[in-house]
């Protein structure tokens, strides 16, 4: 569960052997070895460290948390690592999130940054039927491959949320209908206020789940316009 915090300076930081600074959930690509020896993508959502600033402090760790018995759940089980990358690409992370994406290199085309970390599995439970595990990620060895000027972009944010949506559907503990009607909401904002990359992305989303054959039909608008 994602919960409120009160903004502070600690809010945003490097925590230490990290190549950038997290706050929140900071959405990130994973590989993780498979026992074909190829290096599996996926996405994963690193929860930024609650704790202070003291070295070895529990709460000062990076965790994240794997939903079923997924490629990276194994492998972190098999291997106890991977390497966590960060891409400002839509369509490299919809590919992460949605499709079997294996290649022979642990690092990602594009990748801005990557961090080697070992893991540790520290929590358990289940959640809607799914089970779930926490994990504390320790990097191990970390690289800046390039330095970009940020911009601001809802078509790619809301591709990013496009992928939880269809991760949803058919999970019982989520209604159908409601996602549905974001997933039409979302493809408006890409649709309207995101470029090529975004409706690539959005594509693949698209067809992947196939979500758009079960639209029972959701009011329109200018989503640009909006504030949900």
């Amino acid at each position: 569960m994602r919960g409120d915090r009160n903004g502070s300076e600690d809010d945003e930081r490097t925590p230490e052997g990290w190549p950038v600074e997290l706050r929140g959930v900071t959405e990130s690509v994973v590989t993780t070895l498979g026992p074909n020896d190829l290096w599996n993508a996926a996405a994963l959502g690193l929860h930024a460290p609650d704790g202070g600033e003291n070295d070895g402090d529990a709460e000062d760790a990076v965790t994240a948390t794997t939903w079923g018995n997924t490629r990276t759940r194994r492998n972190f089980h098999r291997r106890g690592g991977g390497v966590v990358q960060f891409v400002s690409d839509p369509r490299t992370f919809v590919d992460a999130a949605m499709t079997i994406t294996e290649a022979e290199s642990p690092v990602v085309d594009g990748a801005h940054a990557w961090v080697e970390v070992e893991t540790e599995r520290i929590d358990e439970g289940e959640s809607g039927g799914t089970r779930w595990e926490e994990w504390e990620l320790r990097p191990v060895e970390s690289e800046i491959r390039s330095e970009t000027v940020p911009t601001i972009n809802r078509g790619f944010a809301a591709v990013v949320e496009a992928t939880v949506a269809a991760s949803r559907l058919d999970v019982p503990a989520y209604d159908t209908e409601e996602l549905l009607s974001r997933l039409r909401y979302l493809a408006e904002v890409v649709e309207t206020c995101g470029g090529a990359p975004e409706r690539e992305a959005f594509a693949t989303v698209d067809e992947v789940s196939g979500w758009r054959g079960r639209l029972d039909g959701v009011g329109d608008g200018d989503p640009c316009d909006e504030n949900p």
